[in-house]
């Protein structure tokens, strides 16, 4: 088989080291290495013989709620529960034309059919296509009907992993730490790319979520807007205060939602959680995003975060869904009021049942919780006392 030998390797925190390469179509392939790793610097190289990459997608304005809906139809090709002999996450073999020809400890590398990208942003006129880019957020904060804008920006996936089942939780510690220093460099990394406003590393888990494969991993969106979520959260702090965060923080420490608390994170239950099992970690000082947190934030979080995980999976006989979303602070904007906190959540509400959001909560975004918070809360507790890592 071919030979490759990445880019320069560099050492990054906990020792982990980067090595940067391109799969066959051009896409960017970044291996991180874990610190105690038995794998060589040369990997296999990648000479499938490749389509190429589809056209960007456009995004079109929804001008009743002011948002930016990404059609891409290229998604639809994407592969659906495959067999684990065809994973396409795994290391190549003779048999399994995946997308990463080498073994790995972790690997990230950008989506062949992206939501978002691969063009970035260029100057008005100046576009891949006939639609224009985003000129920048006063542009997108226009309404007008029939609006529509190229959907520059970066969509990629994280393999936690070379193994074909499992998530983020099933890792060791040692892993969980590669994968949040992978996440630090692909933030800072995403958010010098032209056009990108927002970051988003998340873990989807469970086929109740929507998963099409059952390889431990997740992705990374570098949106060319501030989501709506995010605009919501700035519209908070613009009517409360700047340490909006650190409130909630002493709000919830204060009281009986606590799930786990370290030296510089906290988990718990939220006040006005929606679903039936919620769960929020926040770091106790202010960060924007991962790429500003430090070595020693970054060392408790892959332990904090794992028994996190292993508690929400003790509580039944069966995995939970759930999606794993890390917030972060827009590049450009509110970056010393918007903290990086996580807010995991699971339509899990029984053994057997599952939330659905029907008319109130699909409809008109009015939720009704089904389990109180503080009730949650005393039963991750409880699952957590039989959790180890």
């Amino acid at each position: 088989m071919p030979l490759d030998i990445p880019g320069a390797p560099v050492t990054l925190g906990a020792g982990v080291v980067k090595r940067a390469t391109r799969l066959a179509d051009g896409r960017e392939l970044i291996y991180y290495d874990d610190p105690d790793t038995t794998l060589g610097p040369v990997r296999a190289a990648d000479t499938r013989p490749l389509d190429a990459r589809p056209e960007t997608a456009t995004m079109r304005l929804d001008v009743l709620t002011g948002d930016w809906i990404s059609v891409a139809a290229a998604r639809q090709h994407r592969a659906f529960l495959p067999p684990a002999e065809l994973d396409p996450l795994a290391p190549q073999s003779a048999t399994n034309p995946s997308e990463v020809p080498s073994q790995y400890d972790v690997a990230v590398f950008e989506n062949r059919s992206p939501s978002f990208g691969p063009a970035l942003a260029k100057p008005h006129g100046e576009a891949p296509g006939a639609v224009d880019p985003p000129e920048g957020l006063a542009d997108l904060a226009t309404l007008s009907l029939g609006r529509e804008r190229t959907s520059v920006g970066r969509c990629e996936v994280v393999c936690f992993s070379p193994d074909t089942t499992g998530s983020f939780g099933t890792q060791t510690v040692t892993r969980a730490r590669t994968v949040i220093e992978a996440w630090a460099d692909r933030t800072a990394a995403l958010s010098a790319l032209p056009g990108v406003e927002q970051v988003f590393p998340f873990e989807n888990r469970g086929e109740a979520i929507g998963v099409t494969l059952g390889h431990p991993h997740g992705q990374i969106y570098a949106y060319p807007y501030l989501t709506p979520r995010t605009q919501r959260t700035l519209g908070s702090i613009d009517r409360t205060s700047p340490a909006l965060f650190q409130d909630i923080l002493d709000f919830e420490r204060a009281g009986h939602r606590i799930v786990l608390e370290g030296l510089r994170w906290t988990a718990f239950v939220p006040f006005a959680a929606r679903w039936p099992l919620e769960v929020h970690l926040m770091p106790h000082r202010h960060v924007a995003d991962f790429a500003q947190t430090t070595d020693a934030e970054r060392d408790e979080l892959a332990r904090l975060y794992l028994l996190l995980l292993r508690g929400v999976d003790a509580l039944y006989d069966t995995p939970t869904p759930y999606i794993a979303a890390w917030h972060q602070a827009p590049v450009h904007v509110a970056r010393d009021a918007y903290r990086l906190h996580l807010e995991l959540t699971s339509p899990r509400r029984a053994a057997d049942k599952l939330k659905y959001l029907a008319g109130s909560e699909a409809a008109m975004g009015a939720w009704i919780g089904d389990i109180p918070p503080e009730t949650s809360a005393a039963r991750l507790r409880a699952a957590l006392e039989g959790v180890s890592l």
